[in-house]
This record gives structure tokens, sequence and C-alpha cells, in this order.
């Protein structure tokens, strides 16, 4: 009987052993489980996604499928202490295993599993720990659990006989959330502490890797003495271990927690509007008509357009890979390298934010306080604010949601009007609060937004992109994605076409309002101010001063449908413009980069050059897939360039952005155009050198919400500075190729005059005292 149960239980060894080895080589070659290809193993984090560049050589991003806003950096940019850390406290043997440590694993067997004894240790190594975060799903059961352990043991072993040690413990800690969105070490160690991984010390490591037991149970933002007591206990295992002295712990165990906390996202960093723009265009599909809503048809136009003429449009699905298949940006490995200058992004992003944020925004919320229709003007009525606010509610996801969860009208209407629990946006950061849905849909609209850019005239590149002030909060981008009124912008543009048909600067208009007859119609256009009333004055005088009579004296001379086609040649795409007399005051909407774009036409002796965002793309193995080249078109010839070029200058030197002279201190050659539509809803500013055209808008999220004073709301005020202060910013950067001291490609003497008519009337008398212009 007992050599039976001998034998018995020799046979149950053998079949458990023999059981064993066919189902780790069944898992070693993928017949059981997941078992990820040698190429996924060989670079499990970065292989498929695609790095962003900026033209300075910074890497400004990533896409990838989850999205995280993970850095990898190498082991040697890593504290020793973060390494002593982690293995001292995660797995002591670490440097004597293969992947697996059979001594930990059978503790943890045997006290676990058959004595209960929590405090036993587990057995996971930090391999088997990389090897769960990169390939296991979160178990449903424990049972899934158990089995997905083999499986684990398995990975662990190859990415043993894939990495050293050293490149295990880098690809850990780049890969691991430290919560706060803070994916990976070196996000997690700006999170927490705004500094780089090598620059932590040794509290600071232990804290971070006490958090590798469990981020939420010892977060250190919402539970920091949990955290510290985390902390202590990994400090302890470390002196265990022999890293540090009984005396060094002695003193650290005693420190209080310090952070300098910020929290973190995949959507903060270098240009996140451009990022997402680059995203949304490359891996755009060829436009369907029946993909567009009835209401959006100018879109598809749009898109339509861009499809045939950008090839950078669609790109993914223009451009095959050796297998056929369209190319993915968050799986192939891809590197794209931008046109953005990161010095130069950088000052442009300062320069809004401290303009817009730090300035106007006080003092629109100055404006509006106390005002019942706040944060809209005091020209609506309460019945078109609720109409508005209406609209507004429709439009939310909160709306969205409630609907197609089935609740009534009722009901929405009364959860939009509950207050709840939420975390509400400021410039000082989030700040957590009751309100009612509805009236946090007026809080956010009550921030000011804002759109700027900045490219080479000659290539196009485009060298800063601001979409608005806070990605996480604002997500439209007002640079491509937003189209406003561009109110005296537009007037360069029929001045060119004045220019092509034998006006020059010192051609002469009458200054006084008049009524236009247009079919059955009439029309009579306003001025803001009567300076020099019933004079003849010349070209350049008006546009300095942004007269609306002489552009409307101009518009009389010409044809309103030659315009529109001239707007469409500056790259002007909006398919809705309407020929009209009130076009050449700037009704139409307009982006921010199509404006730009156009403004090069005058620095580019009449060359427009389109936005070029990105030079090149590579794969991932190096090899250049796209060279991205210029793309210009002829919009008026070189002479009517020259002349436009003296007209702009006017604007600075004698006209409404003459404040760039006194009061910023400009020396060098500058064109400009400002720009208010009606009731200051939009704030123009359109300003270029020898060697930059920028431009910027400025204004509210609805076209109700603006000052509603003009010394606030014109473009000189709200646009302007925004330029101004870009421009000092790079200026002054020895680094950068842009001198202050560069001139414009006109003869010595040029005027403009020479082949029209002239006038003793000197284009630069008559010029108002610039605080009193307003356009």
């Amino acid at each position: 009987m007992r050599k039976v149960f001998v034998r018995s239980l020799w046979t149950l060894l053998a079949i458990v052993i023999l059981g064993s080895a066919v189902a780790f080589t069944a898992i070693w070659n993928g017949f059981i489980g997941y078992m990820p290809p040698v190429e996924d193993l060989q670079n499990p984090i970065n292989r498929f996604a695609t790095q962003i560049y900026s033209a300075d050589g910074k890497v400004i991003g990533t896409w990838n499928f989850n999205r995280e806003n993970r850095v990898c950096v190498s082991y040697n940019d890593i504290s020793p202490y973060l390494v002593q850390a982690l293995v001292a406290t995660e797995d002591v043997r670490f440097y004597d295993h293969s992947g697996v440590d059979f001594i930990a694993l059978g503790r943890a067997i045997v006290k676990r599993g058959l004595f209960g004894q929590a405090s036993a240790g587990g057995g996971s190594t930090i391999t088997q720990q990389l090897a769960k975060q990169l390939y296991s799903e979160t178990a449903k059961s424990t049972m899934q659990r158990a089995l997905q352990k083999p499986i684990e043991w398995v990975i662990a072993v190859k990415l043993e006989r894939n990495y050293t040690k050293e490149e295990i413990i880098a690809l850990y800690l780049n890969y691991f959330d430290f919560l706060h969105n803070a994916v990976g070490i070196k996000t997690a160690a700006n999170t927490y502490f705004n500094k780089e991984p090598r620059d932590l010390n040794i509290e600071e490591a232990a804290t971070l890797i006490g958090l590798c037991k469990n981020p939420s149970l010892f977060n250190p933002v919402r539970y920091p003495d949990r955290c510290r007591e985390r902390r202590n206990v990994v400090l302890d295992q470390m002196r265990k271990a022999g890293y540090i002295s009984d005396a060094e712990y002695a003193q650290h165990v005693e420190s209080p927690l310090t952070l300098d906390f910020h929290r973190t996202d995949h959507k903060d960093g270098v240009a996140p509007y451009l990022r997402e723009f680059l995203r949304v265009y490359m891996s755009a599909e060829r436009p369907q008509l029946s993909n567009y809503p009835s209401w959006n048809r100018r879109q598809f136009v749009i898109d339509s357009i861009a499809w045939v003429n950008d090839p950078l449009y669609g790109w993914c699905n223009k451009n095959r890979k050796k297998d056929g298949s369209p190319y993915n940006l968050n799986a192939d490995g891809l590197k794209v390298y931008t046109t953005i200058d990161s010095r130069m992004q950088r000052y442009a992003e300062e320069a809004v934010y401290a303009h817009v944020a730090r300035y106007l925004q006080p003092e629109f919320f100055k404006e509006q306080k106390g005002k019942p229709n706040a944060p809209f003007t005091s020209a609506l009525t309460q019945k078109q604010v609720n109409q508005i606010m209406e609209r507004a509610v429709l439009q939310s996801e909160r709306y969205r949601a409630l609907k197609a969860a089935g609740a009534s009208n009722e009901e929405i209407h009364r959860s939009f009007h509950t207050p709840t629990e939420m975390t509400l946006f400021t410039y000082h950061g989030d700040i957590d609060t009751m309100m009612a849905p509805i009236d946090s849909i007026r809080y956010v609209k009550s921030y000011l937004r804002a759109g700027f850019m900045s490219m080479d005239p000659k290539t196009g590149a485009v060298k800063a992109y601001v979409g608005g002030l806070d990605y996480t909060h604002f997500m439209y981008d007002m640079v491509t994605g937003g189209r406003r009124q561009v109110g005296s912008t537009i007037k360069p543009f029929l001045y060119a076409l004045a220019m092509e048909n034998g006006f020059t600067p010192c051609s002469m208009a009458p200054n006084v309002q008049q009524t236009y007859t247009v079919g059955n119609q009439t029309w009579t256009p306003r001025n803001t101010n009567r300076k020099r009333y019933g004079e003849m004055v010349t070209l350049k005088w008006g546009l300095a001063q942004s007269n609306n009579w002489i552009s409307a004296y101009l518009m009389s001379k010409l044809n309103p449908q030659q315009f529109v086609t001239k707007l469409h040649e500056f790259g002007i795409d909006n398919p809705e413009i309407v020929p009209s007399m009130a076009l050449c005051l700037g009704p139409c909407e307009v982006s921010v980069a199509e404006m730009v774009s156009a403004y090069t036409t005058f620095v580019n002796k009449g060359i427009r050059s389109a936005p070029m965002f990105v030079s090149r793309i590579e794969d991932n193995e190096g090899n250049v897939i796209t060279d991205f080249q210029p793309r210009m078109n002829e919009v008026i010839n070189a002479e009517s360039a020259n002349r436009m070029l003296v007209l702009l200058k006017g604007v600075v030197d004698g006209g409404t952005a003459g404040r760039l002279r006194y009061r910023y201190n400009f020396t060098g050659e500058i064109g400009a155009k400002t720009g208010t539509t009606n009731r200051n809803a939009d704030a123009w500013f359109m300003g270029f050198t020898p060697q930059l055209v920028s431009g910027c808008w400025v204004g509210g999220e609805d076209r109700d919400i603006h000052f509603d004073t003009m010394r606030m709301g014109q473009g000189a005020t709200m646009a302007l500075p925004i330029w101004a202060n870009f421009m000092k910013k790079v200026y002054a950067d020895p680094s950068l190729p842009y001198d202050e001291t560069a001139k414009f490609d006109l003869p010595p003497g040029y005027d403009g005059c020479s082949d029209g008519e002239t006038s003793s009337d000197d284009p630069g008398d008559g010029a108002l005292d610039i605080e009193e212009v307003f356009e």
C-alpha cells in the first residue's frame, strides 16, 4: 500500500512536471495565451509611437494609442538612488536571476498561499512586473490572474534575453504610471518635484518608488502622511540592502514629505494645438459629401481643396506602406519633423499668455462685473442671452449624455440647474466648487480666446503656432479651426487689387461719407473719426488710418466679384464669401493661418507662400518617406507688392499701429494692419518684417462676448501687444537668425508713386494722434 502511494506521488509529480513543460512550451511559442512578437519585445514602449520633432531637433511630443505623455529617458539619465530604491524594495535579487526569482516565488507560495501571511512579500520580479504592465490586461477574477502568471514568467525570461539589467530597469521606470497623468519617470519627476530624473535625491527617489506598490493608495497629493510612511519603508529596504547606512537612514526618515507638485497631461508640452491639428490633418480621409452635415458644407469644400492641393492633408491615406496598407500615426513608429522652432514657440505662447491671461482677462472681468448680461455684451436683451445659453446647452457633452441615457427634457433642465461638484479652470489653477452646470457654461464662456501664428514668408515654414491659451480646458484651435470676421485686416487685399488696377499709394480719394446704390439696395459706410473730413487724401493715408470711406470708395471703383476672386488667390478658402460693397470692411470669416499666409504675398514680391507645417517624415528605420516643399502661387505682380509695402509700412510709421514705434520702441522696418469688427467682437493684428509674417486674433468664444469700450476692444489694444512681445523676445535671442535691422527688398528711395496720380499732399501728413485713433 505504501509503495502504491509513493509510486502515485512520483507519477503525479512526473505528470505535473511534464504538464508544466508542455504548458510552458506552448506559452513560449504562443499556442496558449498572448505572446508578443519578437519585434515588440525588442522595443516594447516606443517602437510604434510616432515622434514629433521641432525644427531645432527637440522632441515635442508623440502619438500613440494610449495618448500618454510619456517621454522615455535612458538608464544613464536616471538617478542611482532610483535604481537602488527600486531593486531594494521590489526585487533584491534582481541581478542574480534571469527573470523569475524561484526563492521569492517559493516563499510567496508557502507563506501567502499556505499560511496566509500578508507580510510575506510578493514573488514577482521587476522583470515580471514589467511584463505584466506591458502585456497583461486587468484580471477580472483570481483564476484569470492565476492563468496570467505563467505567461508573465515566460515573457520575463524573454525580456531578460533581449535586454540588459540596466535596460530593464529603464523600461520599468519609463513605463510605470505614477498617477496624476505622470506616466514614466521623467514626467513623474517633473510632476512631483519639478526635476529631471537624474537630479532626484534619496528622499524623492524613495517617494516615487514607494508609489510602485500602489500609486492610488500612496498618492502623495491626497494622502501625504500615508505616502511618507511608505517612503520610509523604502528607505528601510535600502538600508537592509546596504545601499545606505544606518546614519543616513536615521537622517532621511525624519524628513518631511516635500513636493513641488504641478499636474501634467499629454495635452501639455510644446505646441499642443499644433500637434493635435497635425494628428487630425494627416490622418484625414478623402472628403465625401455624405460625411458632412448640411450645415457644414463649407468645410467639405475647404477639405476638398486641401486634399488636392496640400500633400500633408490626409498624408496617411495618400501614402502606403510596403504591405499596401495606409500609415497609422499611432502604430508605425514614424518621425515627423515639423517646421516649428521650439524657442519661437515658447516665446509665442508666453506672449499670448502674458497679454491675454494677465492683462486682458482681468480687465474684462472688471468691465463685466455687476452687469446682468455678463459675460455677454450689454447690447443684448435678456431674451437673446437666453437663446445663446439654450444653444450652448444643446451643444454640450452633458446634454448629449443625458439624451442618450433617455432623460426627459424636464430631467435635463433640472440637471443643468442643480448645483453639483465640479472642477473649474482659473489662470491660478483649477478649483473644486459647487455650481449648476448652466452657470459653469456661462463661466467658461467668460474667458477670452486667442490664436497666433508666425511663418517664414520665403518658404512658408510655420515657426510658431498657438491655437489658444490652455489646451486642456479650451481645446478649440483658433489658428486653423476657428474662423472669425477679419474687419479692417481685409483692406490690404482690396488695396492690392487697386494697385493691380493702376492705383498707387499717392492716388487721391475723397474723405467723405457717401451712399452707394447697388441694384435696389443702398449702403452708407460709417467711420469712427472725421479727421480731415471733406478733403482729398492719399490712399496711403487712408490705409494708415484704416478709413472705411476710402475703402468703400475703392470698392466702388473696382468689381466685388473680382475682389472675391483675388481673396481666393490670397489663400482664403472660405467658399461662402459673398461679393458685395460691404466686403471691403471685412465681414467674411477667415482663419488666422489663412491670414498669415495671405500677408506673405506683400513681403515676397507678390508670391504667396502656403503654410508648411512639416518638412519631412521618416519611417521607423530612418528612411525618408516624404520631403515637403514650399507651395506658392502668384497673387499680384512685384510692382504692386512693392507699393503694398509702402502702404503697410505707413500703418506703422503714421497710422493705427504707430504704438509699435512710440510704445514698444521698434526701430526696424515693419508692415502691419490692425482690425476690429463691429462692437469689438473680433480684434486682429497682422504684422510682418522682412523675415517673419505673424498674425493674431483675440476675442470671445461667441461674437457677443467682448469689451464694450473701443479703448479696450480694438485690435491695437487686444492683439497688437502679442505681436510686439513675441518679436521683442525673438530679436533678443541671439541664437535665432532674425535681425531688427533687416530691410525690405525695395529700390533705394522707392515711394511707389511714380507711375500713378500724385499730389503735393505729403503721404505722411495728417497722421493722427495715435492715442486717439480707433478703427
